[in-house]
């Protein structure tokens, strides 16, 4: 029985010889390996809006309509003061792919009736099938429509028209004049009825639910105005301030009141239900709304005023979520667009794809478009369970007590385990989009491994050190036991021999 000794021995060695090449090849891994590289950053989700296209084709832009059946875009212009030799203002008919001119009216009525260009300074509604409603100074309403070669209008008594909006029955229009709100036919002027109110200037029209929403900053008053009785039906009190007006607009989704202020932008649901307030760091100029995609859009100036903290001379483009006033995309710098020639305005086209923005300073009409950031393809390397596990070494087996002793090992048996491929490194996440200037946000840094890696490190060495103690302890236990068969076979066949 002396040739199953060596068998045995070599079990022990390769026993042990395992036990230490893992425990070797654990800590080498351990306190001394590289730190893994940290996963790729992911980019800001959500959509945001790109510059595509800049337009310088309608003087300075006072106020902006997409007309919405006949798509075309409405300009209000007035004259630009760097153009001494030209004067652009009137009333323009652009294509809003391009900027392209498709018509311009020019000849436009005084007070007289005497045509004459004259500035543009707000589009109050849309014609049916295409056409607007606009004003002009001092108190000049006027009517045009694409491919005219001059505007009907007329002029209103009184003072000086300070908003102009639909009227609640066809070929009529809603002024104010001062605190004045007025309804007055578009052919003749004549005042059908009026309202005189404490105080106040602009107004907004929610034709929905028959209201009309007038604003007096000056006494930080809101007036709720029933355009039936044409009489006032509720007042809310505006926050505190230094009186500064932006706009007034309703969400003809909602029937909620978005009012700019000073700072920010106040929002009061149809029943006059304070709902919430953005706050920005310039000055809120206008604001539109989407349907499609229950989203308000408003545009932010600078103040243009170097003396002032945080002025940088850009104004913002923000997007909210109407329903809970989030913002539903990433911020969007607008360069140079600052409030001291002129407030901006802006036009959303259905569906949101393309928003268009005035700069009067700039004499400039910008087109954005909705841009959604691509996911970038997962890099198969950076994933440890995509890496193929080696092939396990049928000659590292240990054999057990039961196992044929007629298998001899081969030569070089007793060897640890191949080392398994390293994995390729975290390929660097590209940075995808843009905010027109702003970088995107930073994604959270990795988290660390739990208790640190020389903890993790230190409990596997020693989980190995206890397999290799059993399996030396293993080892040594098939020795005594075949060494005992080896002494009884020997005196067994010496008995026998004799």
């Amino acid at each position: 029985m002396k040739p199953h000794a060596p068998r045995a021995t070599g079990a022990l060695v390769f026993t042990t010889a395992t036990a230490a090449a893992l425990i070797v090849a654990v800590a080498a891994g351990g306190a001394g390996a590289e730190p893994a590289a940290p996963s790729p950053q992911a980019p800001p989700d959500g959509v945001t809006y790109r510059e595509v296209g800049r337009f310088t084709t309608a003087g300075k832009p006072r106020d902006l309509l997409l007309h919405p059946e006949s798509k075309n875009l409405y300009v209000g212009s007035d004259d630009l003061a760097d153009t001494a030799d030209v004067n652009e203002g009137g009333l323009y008919v652009l294509n809003p792919a391009d900027g392209s001119v498709r018509s311009t009216v020019t000849r436009i009525p005084g007070p007289t009736g005497t045509l004459g260009r004259r500035a543009v300074t707000r589009i109050g509604a849309a014609l049916p099938g295409d056409g607007v409603v606009f004003g002009y100074p001092l108190r000049g309403i006027g009517t045009a429509k694409t491919g005219d070669e001059a505007a009907a209008g007329v002029w209103v008594a009184g003072a000086t028209v300070t908003d102009l909006g639909p009227g609640t029955a066809p070929g009529t229009a809603l002024v104010a004049q001062g605190p004045v709100l007025a309804e007055v036919d578009l052919a003749t002027a004549a005042v059908r009825r009026s309202l005189t109110l404490e105080g106040g200037d602009s107004f907004a029209v929610d034709a929905a639910r028959k209201t009309v929403w007038f604003t007096d900053f000056a006494n930080r008053r809101l007036y709720k105005v029933d355009t039936e009785r044409l009489a006032v039906v509720a007042t809310v009190e505006l926050p505190a301030g230094e009186g500064f007006g932006g706009f007034t607009e309703v969400d003809p989704q909602t029937g909620a009141v978005w009012v700019g202020l000073d700072n920010s932008v106040v929002v009061y649901a149809a029943t006059g239900t304070r709902l919430g307030a953005l706050t920005g760091k310039d000055l809120p100029r206008a604001a539109r709304f989407d349907s499609a995609t229950g989203q308000a859009f408003v545009v932010w100036q600078d103040a243009g005023d170097p003396s002032l903290p945080g002025s940088d001379n850009d104004g913002t483009l923000t997007v909210y979520r109407s329903a809970d006033l989030t913002e539903a995309v990433r911020p969007v710098v607008l360069p140079g667009n600052q409030a001291q020639l002129g407030a901006a305005s802006l036009a959303v086209q259905p569906g949101a794809e393309v928003v268009l923005v005035s700069s009067p300073a700039q004499g400039t009409i910008t087109r954005l478009e909705r841009f959604v950031p691509p996911s970038p393809s997962p890099d198969p390397s950076a994933d440890p369970s995509s890496q193929p596990s080696p092939s396990p070494d049928p000659s590292a087996s240990v054999p057990s007590p039961g196992s044929s002793a007629g298998t001899t090992p081969g030569p070089g048996s007793a060897t640890s385990p191949a080392a398994s491929p390293a994995p390729a490194p975290a390929a660097a996440g590209a940075v995808v989009g843009g905010t027109g200037g702003q970088p995107p946000a930073a994604g959270p840094a990795p988290a660390p491994a739990p208790h640190g890696s020389l903890a993790s490190t230190g409990t596997t060495v020693l989980s190995l050190a206890g397999t290799a103690a059993a399996l030396t302890l293993t080892g040594w236990a098939l020795i005594r036991f075949r060494a005992g068969r080896s002494q009884s076979c020997s005196k067994s066949w010496v008995t026998n021999g004799s």
